[in-house]
């Protein structure tokens, strides 16, 4: 009787371990959710499409290098684009090596342009804008803070068509390019040479032989003159004055015996 107690307890144990529920981790519940299956699914996407970009660049290495070299040149520009601070520091950099000349010695299209973005700036019309691969600087009419109906109406603001004329410089590659082009010859003012004949206002560039002879003139300039050279140098006055004087003489005679 004791026995068949024992056993019915044991597969009534049995049962019960069979019928309870099979406990799993979080992690595995993780994966198998929707989430998870989606997460796989991406993740299998990537690696596929990794997989076939290192096969296709194996396969057409030119194509490959001209696709990287044009994606390294978007993402250089990107980061190189500069701001509108910089614009700033070039452009009061700028003014200060003006500031540093005479006024009779600037060239005045580097003087005016740099002037104007001056004056558009303290009046606080200056805009910046970044397109990502460069920037652009452009003006407006009126200053944000201003509390001016022109200024806050949203009717009269700029119109879209005329932006191209506001444009006043485009940073590209960590450079201002209209702001550094106008910069050049910046020292030369050409108004000084206006009333030049035409062959004096045009300068051709020196030769090499032009050159070298001057900068042999230079270092022979710094040379100290020891009494030799000045007694040969007194000797060849001399000789040039004794010629000077024979020759004259010899124009004499020929006149009195005509």
């Amino acid at each position: 009787m004791a026995s068949l107690r024992l056993a019915t307890r044991m597969f009534c144990a049995a049962a019960d371990l069979a019928a309870a529920p099979v406990k799993i981790s979080r992690w595995e519940a993780l994966k198998s959710s929707k989430a998870g299956k989606w997460c796989r699914g991406l993740l299998s996407d990537y690696k596929e499409a990794c997989r076939e970009i290192v096969v296709g660049a194996r396969e057409r290495p030119l194509k490959a290098t001209v696709y990287a070299t044009l994606l390294g040149g978007a993402w250089a520009c990107f980061h190189t684009a500069p701001d509108q601070s910089s614009f700033e520091a070039t452009l009061l950099d700028h003014s200060n090596q003006l500031g540093l000349l005479s006024p009779w010695i600037r060239n005045a299209t580097s003087d005016g342009h740099v002037q104007s973005i001056v004056k558009l700036r303290n009046e606080g019309r200056l805009r910046h804008v970044n397109l990502g691969l460069l920037s652009l600087v452009y003006h407006t009419n009126h200053d944000p803070d201003s509390t001016l109906y022109e200024a806050q109406c949203s009717n009269l603001s700029m119109p879209w068509s005329e932006f191209p004329r506001r444009v006043l410089d485009v940073g590209f590659a960590s450079h201002w390019w209209i702001l550094d082009s106008k910069m050049k010859d910046f020292d030369v003012n050409d108004d000084e040479f206006k009333y030049l004949p035409a062959h004096m206002q045009v300068t051709s560039p020196p030769t090499v032989k032009e050159v070298e002879r001057n900068e042999k003139l230079h270092t022979e300039s710094w040379l100290t003159l020891t009494v030799e050279d000045e007694d040969k140098d007194a000797h060849a006055v001399d000789k040039e004055e004794e010629s000077v004087s024979e020759e004259s003489q010899t124009e004499q005679l020929k006149q009195t015996q005509v």
